[in-house]
């Protein structure tokens, strides 16, 4: 879970969602064969930007929950603790 949360924060500094990240790239086929297989990269959900001023200064993951929307609404908590920080939804 440790590893899969990092994945998911650094794939979050792409600047999207890994939620909005896998919806991308399950629409290409090779894209959804290839992307997973790259190291450090998560397409599920549970992993967020974290923007301040419309820049990306940091990301957060969430894994281990039982299922992959309550990563997410576990993310999403954490994020509204963050002061300036910009909500995607």
């Amino acid at each position: 879970s440790i590893e899969i949360a990092q994945n998911k924060a650094y794939t979050a500094l792409f600047g999207v969602s890994t939620q909005d990240f896998f919806n991308f790239i399950q629409r290409d086929p090779s894209l959804l064969a290839g992307i997973p297989t790259l190291a450090r990269v998560a397409a599920y959900g549970g992993g967020f930007p974290i923007k301040v001023g419309g820049e990306v200064v940091g990301a957060i993951g969430v894994s281990g929950a039982p299922t992959v929307q309550h990563d997410v609404d576990c993310a999403k908590a954490a994020l509204a603790l963050v002061p300036d920080a910009m909500r995607d939804e």
